[in-house]
């Protein structure tokens, strides 16, 4: 708490003009996608509220669990359970509800900066409070009537604004930045579909197609077996000595290619790569979740790494990395991975042997050669906006405790030059 006579700590609910629970049971949902989308706590991480990987639900469930309160943009919410004490803020009017173990809170205007609060619950002052008073014996928790009970330490409310200012300065960039990347990999995404699914690539008016078990292919293409174009779990060498990096599972992403954050371990465990490697989570619910990664970010001072022993290491052999990528990212890749799984119920594993026999398409080296002088400029480009993002993270989560605290006089603080970040 800061000793800046200006600061003073509050019961939230003094500040706030609701803090509301959840519905105190598991809303039916839906198996196909409508406009009412139910905001569990793997949706709440890092200040943001993903709508993502959401459940959806009818519209008279949703009326039903809106009755207490509608959840609205701006409201910042927080996890109670299964982790504790995330937290993110809703940014669109879209039409969500919480689900279990959630708690919303809304900010009087009048007393309190919403993005303020944001950055508050991820400060020091306030996680220290929500970790004491977490208890059970195998899952943390807090009971409803504590998340009421916690304290803010608050500046005046220009001083709130400011401090918010800042930090969400940071993160316009990262959300920037975050677009941009989903935009690249939904252009890779959709000409490897145009070009090796419904071979719409340049020149295939001209060309004769013939058949295959995948249908009609244009003359020169070949059908091959995934293991005769792709090694799977290739043998790699790593570094017997001195630490390493390491990528767990938590580092892929279930959207996107970028890998991280990374660790340094020692020892030579797990899966092993290099880059131009692709790795796919294996094991339930992450490749159901669409875990995948590109493997593009070790220095020539160590070309390879290590990894979860759930990864499926796939290096091209006939095809080129990115193209590789994209398939482990296809639907036809990935319904066969997951009728493959077999194991424990909760903690399945794909066979690997079961995908060797998967019938993959072999283009000519002309339009090979062309895919990847189209595709090999988009994945640079997500790579360099991800290290940007990594960045301004960096710099965010270094300011943002002394900032809620106090400890650092705001005045001293500039925001973060947008050009400058572009240029880096």
């Amino acid at each position: 708490m800061s000793c800046d006579p200006n600061w003073h700590e509050v019961p939230l609910y003094d500040v706030c003009e609701s803090i509301m629970d959840c519905v105190n049971k598991t809303a039916p949902s839906v198996d196909y996608a409508t406009p009412y989308k139910m905001i569990r706590t793997t949706n709440v991480r890092d200040g943001w509220v993903s709508l993502d990987q959401v459940k959806f639900v009818d519209k008279e469930t949703y009326d039903k669990w809106i009755r207490r309160q509608k959840p609205q943009k701006g409201d910042v919410i927080l996890t109670r359970e299964a982790p504790l004490g995330e937290v993110g803020m809703l940014r669109s009017d879209e039409r969500v509800f919480l689900g279990q173990r959630l708690v919303s809170y809304r900010a009087n205007p009048e007393k309190l900066d919403n993005r303020f609060l944001l950055y508050a619950f991820q400060g020091y002052h306030l996680q220290t409070q929500i970790k004491a008073l977490g208890s059970g014996s195998t899952v943390e928790h807090m009971r409803v009537p504590d998340a009421k009970k916690l304290r803010i330490s608050l500046p005046t409310l220009s001083t709130q604004r400011q401090i918010a200012s800042i930090l969400s300065a940071y993160d316009d960039l990262i959300e920037n930045n975050t677009r941009r990347i989903e935009i690249l990999e939904e252009m890779a995404r959709r000409l490897y579909e145009e070009w090796f699914i419904y071979f719409r690539f340049p020149g295939h008016e001209g060309m004769s197609f013939k058949e295959s078990e995948l249908g009609k292919i244009p003359e020169g293409w070949e059908v091959r077996r995934l293991d005769e174009v792709v090694t799977l779990n290739p043998k790699t060498k790593v570094l017997k000595e001195g630490e390493k990096w390491f990528v767990p599972m938590g580092a892929l992403s279930e959207s996107g290619m970028a890998v991280g954050p990374l660790e340094k371990k020692t020892g030579n465990s797990g899966a092993k790569f290099q880059n131009g490697d692709t790795l796919v989570a294996r094991i339930t619910p992450c490749l159901e979740n669409g875990k995948t990664g590109f493997v593009d970010f070790l220095p020539e001072e160590q070309a390879t790494a290590c990894g979860s022993t759930e990864f499926i290491v796939m290096r091209s052999v006939r095809l080129c990395p990115e193209m590789t990528y994209l398939l482990a990212r296809s639907d036809r890749f990935r319904d066969v991975a997951i009728k493959s799984m077999s194991g424990a119920t909760g903690r399945q594993r794909v066979r690997v042997e079961s995908l060797i026999e998967l019938p993959v398409v072999q283009p000519d080296d002309a339009t090979l050669n062309a895919f990847q002088n189209f595709v090999a400029p988009c994945f640079k480009q997500i790579r360099k906006l991800s290290k940007k993002n990594t960045n301004l993270r960096a710099q965010r989560d270094l300011l943002l405790p002394k900032l809620v605290s106090g400890e650092t006089d705001v005045s001293d603080i500039t925001m973060p030059d947008r050009k400058e970040v572009e240029a880096a």
